[in-house]
């Protein structure tokens, strides 16, 4: 059977300015909202069509970033979608979220132009030595545990 697939790659720009907290165990988690605005056409009219996103990351990154991540900063992130259910005054409810493994500055707002956060200088893993979620750790700044005989 195959394995499902869970993916997200936006470019977007915050919303308001991101907030950092400690989980009891002691692992630092970001939250931030992502702008993604596309350009539609009706009729002879153009118009901007914004979509908001809720993103998490935890660990290392979070707190590498955190401070980079302001208002009307524009990122690129890769993680995947996970759902939050709760119960609230006796109704279950629910939302999606994206888990952000990946985080790149980009343009605008006061960090300077395309700045990274990992080993490899393009982006930083979340999940470097936590390994909780699942994700393998693969960052583009590597090999990515392929072998090097690979015939293509």
């Amino acid at each position: 059977m195959a394995a499902d697939i869970n993916s997200v790659v936006m470019v977007g720009r915050l919303t308001r300015d991101a907030e950092l907290r400690y989980a009891q165990t002691g692992t630092a988690i970001v939250k931030f909202s992502l702008a993604q605005t596309h350009r539609r056409k009706s009729g002879d009219t153009w118009s901007d069509e914004s979509h908001f996103f809720d993103v998490t990351m935890m660990g290392k990154a979070a707190e590498a970033v955190h401070r980079f991540l302001t208002k009307g900063k524009q990122v690129a992130i890769q993680g995947e979608l996970r759902q939050n259910r709760w119960e609230q005054d006796g109704q279950s409810r629910s939302k999606v979220e994206i888990f952000a493994f990946s985080l790149q500055l980009l343009g605008g707002g006061s960090g300077g132009q395309g700045s990274g956060f990992n080993q490899g200088g393009n982006s930083y893993d979340s999940n470097q030595g936590n390994n909780s979620s699942g994700y393998d750790g693969y960052t583009n700044s590597g090999s990515g545990g392929f072998d090097d005989d690979v015939p293509f």
